[in-house]
This record gives structure tokens, sequence and C-alpha cells, in this order.
């Protein structure tokens, strides 16, 4: 059975040590305060992925991970050398009381730079070949600590077995590890990669009697999908019954202007690596505002100025054209940006069906996006934020930029990484209670 939010929220912050903590970093194993999760938010979905306790849709083998992660020490992994006695310089944690740039800080350096982790003595490609091997180890026993703490020094979880032709994935699966599966998706592994026999995960957790799994990793594929599906039209296909893609009746939402039917046609003309590329900016982009509409919703009106994140933050492993792109999402009003979203998730389906040759979605990218269901399908209705709500939070529909991002994702080649935020000019398009937060 999952284990219920309230219990996991009894404890403390890992980061300062506050009590009650009511947010998670899924991909670290760690719950965090308030205070924390602003500084959190600001470092980007790449580098902590957060949830809500309260607001957020948790999927019940997802809360089960994070309980075991943060009951079994999963901190330590990221807070090694704060107590390896060999640590030449030792470095204070902060407390609950201390101001918040000081767990600013400490937060980014954990975090960030990974500063604390027991990174490997040797980082040599032999060595990681070695570590990716206890991956897959350790993939087929119960103890996702070990898991965290390989994958935090840099296992790969698509690595392939060279003896079996196995991932990580295929064999946590043939052991029905559920916890692992979970972990190994958030850092990127496929839940729909087929091993050298041609058999995807799912299959391996079928044919082993393991069918609530199977289940699970088939909506592990369409996460995107579902997340996008549900963002605008508050539904979600039924994957038990063979429907895996859905397109909402929203008429009376979209822009049928001549702007949008030539940026619907830009859109198709996307290879399928970009395409796909885009598909998750948007993916991030959605998180971004459901995120900022949960903690108006559930911090103190004293803490909201803390959280200001408005437009994705630089990813550095992203071209500045890239980069650029994403941060032009934010200027989308509810209109705009619900008519983009439809038009990708139609352009998914025309290539998931065959209508346009090589289906993104068969590709491992397209499947394994190391994101989790964030939806706003709340297990507390009297808590439950509406999509609505959250494109009120983000203003009026400004001057569309469809054509011009689409042409951007055309167009881009590998530029250097730049580490700059948006110019005054982006902020200047950002609604006007955006701009009173800077």
């Amino acid at each position: 059975m999952p284990k219920n939010s309230e219990t996991i929220t009894t404890k403390e912050c890992h980061d300062c040590g506050q009590s009650g903590p009511e947010w998670c970093s899924i991909n670290h194993g760690v719950l965090l305060c308030d205070e924390c999760c602003s500084v959190h938010l600001s470092l980007g979905r790449h580098i902590s992925q957060i949830k809500s306790f309260k607001r957020s849709y948790w999927p019940p083998n997802q809360l089960n991970l994070i309980h075991e992660l943060s009951s079994n020490g999963a901190n330590l992994v990221w807070e090694y050398g704060l107590l390896d006695p060999q640590n030449k310089v030792p470095r204070k944690k902060p407390s609950a009381k201390d101001a918040l740039p000081i767990k600013a800080d400490f937060i980014r350096t954990k975090y960030q730079q990974m500063a604390y982790i027991n990174r490997l003595k040797d980082e040599t490609n032999g060595t990681f070949e070695d570590l990716h091997l206890q991956l897959h180890s350790i993939a087929r026993t119960d103890n996702v600590v070990t898991c965290l703490r390989f994958l935090s020094q840099g296992a790969d979880p698509n690595f392939k077995n060279p003896e079996t032709g196995t991932s990580s994935v295929h064999v946590a699966a043939s052991r029905g590890q559920q916890n692992q599966i979970e972990l190994l998706c958030i850092f990127g592994g496929d839940p729909a990669a087929v091993d050298s026999s041609g058999m995807s995960p799912e299959e391996h957790a079928r044919i082993n009697g393991y069918f609530d799994l199977a289940d699970r990793l088939i909506e592990l594929q369409y996460e995107l999908t579902d997340r996008l599906t549900y963002f605008i039209g508050s539904k979600r296909p039924d994957h038990k019954t063979g429907q895996h893609i859905i397109l909402p009746e929203l008429n009376e939402n979209l822009d049928i202007s001549d702007q949008a039917l030539l940026a619907r046609k830009k859109l198709q003309q996307l290879p399928d690596q970009l395409f796909e590329d885009l598909a998750m900016d948007v993916f991030d982009e959605v998180e971004r505002r459901e995120l900022n509409t949960i903690w108006h919703a559930q911090v103190d009106k004293a803490l909201i100025p803390l959280h200001v994140v408005p437009f994705l933050p630089v990813n550095p492993a992203f071209s500045a054209t890239r980069n650029q792109g994403r941060q032009k999402l934010a200027r989308y009003g509810p209109k705009e940006f619900t008519t983009f979203i439809y038009d990708i998730l139609n352009e998914v389906r025309r290539r998931y069906y065959g209508i346009i040759p090589q289906s993104p979605v068969s590709t491992s990218k397209f499947h394994t996006l190391p994101r989790q269901n964030n939806q706003m399908n709340m297990s507390n209705t009297n808590a439950s934020v509406s999509t609505q709500d959250i494109l009120n939070v983000n203003g009026p529909s400004s001057i569309s930029t469809t054509t011009a991002l689409i042409n951007a994702f055309i167009d881009s080649d590998d530029e250097p990484l730049y580490d700059k935020v948006a110019s005054d000019e982006d902020y200047s398009i950002l609604p006007n209670n955006e701009q009173q937060k800077r």
C-alpha cells in the first residue's frame, strides 16, 4: 500500500531541519520546507524536480519510492562529504533559523555543484562502465538508496549489459522492483527500450507476473502526452484499454488565426529530434506554471515573494537558441499556450499512428523524459487547483511567438552556451504581476 503523504511530512527538511516539510525533490529523495523549496525552484527542474505533498498528483508507486528514500538515508548521498572525517574543509549545515541567503548558498553547493557527493576517484571510461554494471546488478534488489548513489555518480540507467543485452530497467521490471523502476525512470531510464531479444520492460514485468508494474511502465511511456493532455483538458487516457493519446475538445479555446495555422504547418516540418526537444520544453513550461500556482495556493502570503521564476531557468546543457526559446514560452497567454499544446498533441498523434513517417513516440527520448506526473489531479478535492487558475496566474494573452519559436528550432545549431537570463525586453512582455515581483 502506498504511504500516506501526511506521514512523510511529519519529518524534517533535509536542507535546514525545519519541521513539517511539505515539498519534495523527487530526483534527490529529500523533503523540503517552504524556504528551501523556493531555492530549489529557482534552480530549474534539470537540477531539482519539485512536487508538493499537498497539491501535486502522486502516483502510488512514486510516493512509495519517496517514503523509502527519505526514510533510509537518501540525504546522506548528497551530504557524504559533510560527514567524511577526511574532509579538509568542513562546512556547517544551515539550521531552520538561518537567513535564506545562507540556506540558498548551501543548497546550490549541495545540488547544483554536487560538492558533497562521494565522487568516483577515477572517472575513466572503464570506471564508468563498471559503475553502469553495478547499477545493472543493484536494480534486481530493493536497495534504492544504493541505486541512487550510483546514479548520483553518473551511472547510466539505459546502459545495456554486453552479456545479457538488458538495461537496468529491464532487470528491475523482471524482478518486480517497483521502487527501482520509479527511480531509474526519474533519472532518464527508458521504460520502452527493447533488449537484445526485442522485449520491453513492460513485457518483462508481465511474463513474470508483475501486472500492476507492467501497467505502470505503460503509463511512464506516455508521461509527456498524459501531462499535456491533462493540463489543457483535465482528462487522461485509459492506457489499460489501449487508449494512449487523446485530444481534448477545446474548439472555443483554440486560436484559429492565420498565424496559428502557419505555426501548425511549421510544427509539422520539424524533424523528430527537434520535435521531441520542443515537446519536452513545453512540458517543462507546464510544470513551471503548475508549481507557480501551487506555490501561491499553498504557502503563507509572507513567503509568496520568495518564489519568483518568471520563465524557465537556463539549462547549461542546451544551446543559447534553445534556452532563449524555452524562456519565451513564458510569454504565452492562456489561449496561445493551450493552442500550442493542442497542436503538439495533435502532431504526436499524427506521427504515432504513422501518418508522418518515423514516430517520435517510438524513440527512447520521447518515452523516457525524466519527468514525473505532476498533474493537478489532487487527492484532496478541497485542495485542488484548476487549470484555469494556472492560466490566470500567467496573465492575459500576449502577441503570438509560436512561429518564431518553431523557426528557431528549425534553424537552430549548436551555439555556444550562455549564462544569462532573458533581457528587459523579454520581461516587459510578461504579465504585470510578474514584473512587479522583480
